[in-house]
């Protein structure tokens, strides 16, 4: 049987990222995902700014929409509409962006088996990396990843003509302070616009009613929607291990989502490229505090972010709302800022008071 440097167990972002950077370094990769693509996934399919820059190849062949408009509402009601200074997010479908990435990882030199899974306790590798996402088995078949919680979420299509592109069309509306822990959202893609929430776990059994509300305040029954599917999204508490000396999770097999926005693009293309870094060293030993390094901060500032929201919701809205704050939030979408402690002057103002209003 032939051997490899590295067993890839998952062909979403974070996977095919982590194997093409390894193949990029001349090690033998073997990617096996259970999947065949192009597959669907539930996602809402945005990859900001920063994300962009961490990733190891150009997705611009399958960017349907570039958002440089973002619209912030309170309960459906009271709004304010922020201009960016250039795109701060791409809009991509994962059926797309996935099949993408892991033909980059193809051509690179990555063998790529789909359709098919296989016995980690056997894994014909030196270094096992687990990439199969919130709901995948290597985690547990390597020892990793207790202690992992999750969030839900809930999100479906609908075509332009049931929804009006001008309304839409390079814009991310973002609706606050209504779903425990999370938000709803409607985004602009290339012929039809995403619609979904996010949410605490426990607001599982009320996710559609949820989703229901948002429907209703942009004007569609929730019956319109298309092709709605549910999922998890996995949040990492300080101290989960995520490495141990042959194998390692990366993206969403690690719980590396931002806890206020469930975004998990840019963390999925960190991960995996410091866990390229760290494969390539010889030595898994330093990975996990590299990741904490990159992401801890913002998590950080994320997890008080989100526990204002729900318990401060009006005086956040007061805060969030204000175009000091946009500055910093425009910064960080662009990757000019890692995370918001790094924001200096004026526009600190409104984050100390979000800090204060998060504190636990």
């Amino acid at each position: 049987m032939q051997r490899f440097d590295v067993l890839v167990v998952g062909g979403g972002p974070a996977g095919s990222a982590t194997a093409y950077r390894l193949a990029d370094a001349g090690a033998s990769v073997l990617l096996v995902d259970k999947a065949t693509f192009p597959r669907d996934k539930p996602c809402g399919g945005g990859l900001t700014t920063r994300a962009l820059r961490q990733c190891p190849v150009d997705p611009s062949p399958v960017v349907e929409e570039e958002v440089d408009v973002v619209e912030l509402r309170f309960r459906y009601g009271d709004a304010v509409v922020r201009h960016s200074q250039a795109p701060v997010i791409r809009m991509t479908q994962r059926r797309r962006l996935d099949a993408f990435l892991l033909d980059a990882a193809r051509d690179k030199g990555v063998e790529v088996r789909e359709g098919t899974t296989i016995d980690i306790a056997h894994a014909p590798a030196d270094v096992i990396v687990g990439a199969d996402g919130a709901n995948g088995t290597t985690a547990r078949g390597v020892g990793l990843g207790a202690g992992i919680v999750h969030g839900v979420a809930y999100e479906g299509n609908v075509p332009y003509g049931l929804v009006d592109r001008e309304r839409y069309e390079r814009r991310a509306v973002v609706e606050l302070a209504d779903i425990p822990g999370g938000y709803g959202w409607v985004f602009a893609k290339g012929d039809h616009v995403n619609v979904g929430v996010g949410a605490w776990q426990s607001e599982g059994p009320r996710i559609r009613e949820h989703l229901a509300r948002v429907c209703a305040a942009h004007g569609l029954a929730a019956g319109q929607l298309e092709n709605l599917r549910g999922h998890r999204l996995p949040l990492r508490p300080p101290g989960v291990r995520i490495a141990n000396e042959r194998a390692l999770l990366v993206g969403d097999a690690a719980g590396l989502i931002d806890p206020v926005s469930g975004d998990g693009m840019y963390e999925c293309f960190v991960s995996a490229k410091l866990a390229a870094e760290a494969i390539l060293s010889g030595s898994l030993a330093g990975y996990e505090q590299a990741v904490d390094a990159a992401l801890a901060p913002l998590h950080r500032a994320s997890w008080k972010l989100k526990y204002a929201l729900d318990r401060w919701p009006r005086a956040s809205w007061r805060v969030a709302r204000t175009r000091l704050l946009w500055r910093s939030v425009e910064r960080l979408l662009l990757g000019e800022l890692a995370a918001p402690e790094e924001q200096h002057g004026l526009a600190r103002i409104p984050l100390r008071a979000l800090e204060r209003l998060g504190r636990t």
